[in-house]
């Protein structure tokens, strides 16, 4: 029976995840937010159906892989072509600005140096699901705001394969002349793929293509095994697994078999990921988040501040105006999801301790949920600054929607319990006829039958002497 046990709890938490990103899609949030939102609700801080994670960490890796290789297959290099010099030169910014602010927090603390290099690299990346879904929800994808938002999450994704290596060998402080070497070979091959698929105008096919190409039972496992040999050539030598699942969905991606892998490798992927966000979920400790709320706060609000004011800063250097600068700032003020791939490649090679992973997964996952609350807020604020109408005016064209749908929702709060009242006021009358008790005395107006007085037949008269 410890077989089934285990398939109804693998039951629960497939229907509860898939409940809560459902949820979050309906309310225009990631289904990441409800991914995670479902682990802490199942985890050991929850309700507990989950308690040993190990079962799950498999998989969650596997995910871990296969989002670097969706991520990578996602990225369009012809178009960001338009656009580097302002996303590379932006990112490059962020980064570097990023380590030395958090350089001076760790001194604060009395961390270590190589607690500033991971948090700063953490802190300079954004999530592209939460900011494509935020773009959605402005209008401002195809626009010049929405342009220059996803040439920079393109290249802050271009820039985690060397943070993993970076990352990876952070332990003991250990950045020598290999280390160094193994981050320049990294940038290398990345950027001579970039150049070599962006210059070539004849698209790659992938090897094998032939084999696969027609054939619905093998595509699916052709495309993860491109994924998987691409991770295990980049393990052989001593390289993140990662980086080259990478590597592997930036060739896919610009071949003449992306759609063939899309579509066959895609349902796969969305599993696993769903997996890695439940088990993100799943070490949210609420009892660590409550003993130390006082500096997750804190560094929370670190995050959103420090990150918006930078990046608009930047923009603004860069000759953009105010308010497309403020616009791309805001939709790019949380962390990304790659803070848990980093963090979870920093506790693995023993740079950072079990606690101080938790409080990265947790600030993490504040700063996803909250950035879609906080964009929309900020944006709605510096609209009623520049209107010259009045508060109370302007709140009213601000939240249109949301004032229409409480109206609509009370309207039908009254329907619902005026409907009630007479359930109940039907429910005394039949309790009257059947016990002679009499439990209301007050009666709706009209709804007496005929011949009736409108008197109950058992009130006295009333004493018409004069009291005097």
């Amino acid at each position: 029976m410890h077989g089934a046990t285990d398939l109804t709890g693998i039951a629960i938490i497939a229907v509860a995840a898939t409940l809560c990103g459902m949820a979050m899609v309906k309310y225009r949030q990631p289904a990441i937010i409800g991914y995670i939102l479902a682990g802490i609700f199942l985890g050991p801080s929850g309700l507990g159906f989950v308690t040993d994670r190990e079962n799950i960490n498999v998989l969650a890796e596997l995910g871990v892989i296969l989002l670097l290789y969706f991520i990578g297959m996602e990225l369009s290099l012809r178009s960001f072509r338009y656009i580097w010099k302002l996303a590379l030169f932006a990112t490059a910014v962020q980064i570097g600005g990023s380590v030395l602010a958090v350089l001076g927090l760790t001194r604060l603390f009395g961390w270590p140096v190589e607690y500033a290099v991971l948090f700063g690299f953490c802190l300079a990346l954004s999530s592209t699901a939460v900011a494509v879904k935020v773009l959605e929800g402005m209008g401002e994808l195809r626009t010049r705001t929405g342009r220059i938002t996803i040439g920079i999450l393109i290249a802050q994704d271009l820039a985690v394969a060397p943070m993993l290596v970076v990352v990876s060998n952070l332990a003991g402080g250990s950045m020598g002349l290999g280390v160094l070497l193994e981050v320049a070979l990294s940038v290398g091959l990345l950027v001579s793929l970039i150049v070599y698929l962006t210059k070539n105008r004849k698209k790659v096919n992938l090897p094998g293509h032939h084999l696969i190409e027609g054939k619905p039972d093998l595509a699916p496992l052709g495309a993860l095994a491109w994924c998987f040999l691409l991770a295990s050539i980049a393990g052989l030598f001593h390289m993140s697994p990662a980086f080259g699942a990478f590597l592997a969905g930036l060739i896919a991606g610009n071949s003449a078999q992306r759609k063939l892998v899309h579509e066959h490798a895609g349902p796969v992927q969305a599993v696993l990921l769903m997996v890695f966000f439940l088990s993100i979920g799943l070490l949210i400790d609420l009892g660590f988040l409550f003993d130390n709320f006082g500096m997750v706060l804190a560094m929370w609000l670190f995050v959103t501040i420090f990150k918006t004011a930078l990046n608009a800063c930047i923009l603004k250097f860069q000759g953009e105006k105010w308010k497309s600068a403020i616009s791309v700032s805001l939709v790019l003020g949380q962390l990304g999801e790659f803070s848990f791939v980093l963090g979870a490649a920093a506790l693995s090679a023993a740079v950072i301790d079990s606690e101080i992973h938790r409080l990265l997964v947790i600030v993490t996952v504040l700063s996803l949920i909250s950035s879609p609350i906080y964009t929309d807020a900020a944006r709605r604020l510096t609209h009623l600054a520049s209107q010259p109408e009045g508060f109370r005016a302007t709140m009213k064209v601000l939240y249109v929607n949301e004032w229409a749908l409480t109206r609509q929702f009370s309207k039908r709060l009254l329907v619902l319990w005026q409907r009630l009242a007479i359930h109940i006021g039907r429910l005394l009358n039949m309790i009257e006829k059947r016990t002679g008790w009499q439990l209301s005395a007050v009666r709706r107006p009209g709804k007496n039958k005929p011949g009736h007085d409108k008197e109950s037949p058992n009130q006295p008269e009333p004493n018409k002497e004069d009291p005097s």
